[in-house]
């Protein structure tokens, strides 16, 4: 089975990396962008019948920094 999490800061932790695609973004004129936000996505290979429990351990305990950021783990 599959499974991928987002993984993105939670609201109102500064996003330096964000900012910067934002500048870059309107540097290039695309000046509508207001706001970039950067997470990132991993994609798991797992053993078929992982719990979603199991998954979120995972994400608890390496995937995210829960004090930061905030997963979503979606089941393909």
């Amino acid at each position: 089975m599959k499974a991928r999490v987002h993984v993105m800061l939670k609201d109102g932790v500064l996003d330096p990396q964000g900012e910067a695609v934002r500048h870059a973004l309107g540097a290039l004129g695309f000046d509508e962008a207001e706001g970039v936000r950067q997470g990132k996505v991993l994609e798991l290979d797992l053993a078929d019948g992982t719990s979603e429990a199991r998954i979120a351990e995972m994400c608890e305990r390496l995937l995210s920094n829960t004090v930061i950021e905030t997963y979503r783990v979606e089941i393909l």
